[in-house]
């Protein structure tokens, strides 16, 4: 009975984790599989500074546990944006 609480607790506090973490950064996409044996996700979503990253990844590291993994990626506009500092 009592790991069935603590199992229910945690699951609880996965769901209000991500819920929070949707609800705040509202990502274009989520994806959840497994990865290794490990519970994952991707998501995809617009992060307008770096510094964010300690402020979004904290909350799933101290609730999760969890691995995180940051790639930065451009879409169009912000690479032209970018090739056009360019200097050679």
């Amino acid at each position: 009975m009592r790991y069935a609480l603590m199992r229910l607790s945690r699951i609880s506090l996965m769901n209000q984790t991500f819920q929070s973490f949707m609800e705040e950064h509202k990502p274009e996409a989520a994806y959840f599989f497994a990865d290794k044996g490990m519970r994952s996700g991707l998501f995809f979503f617009d992060l307008k500074d770096t510094t964010d990253i300690p402020r979004i990844a904290e909350p799933m590291f101290i609730h999760l546990n969890a691995a995180i993994e940051a790639t930065p990626a451009m879409n169009a506009d912000d690479l032209k944006a970018g090739l056009g500092k360019v200097k050679l």
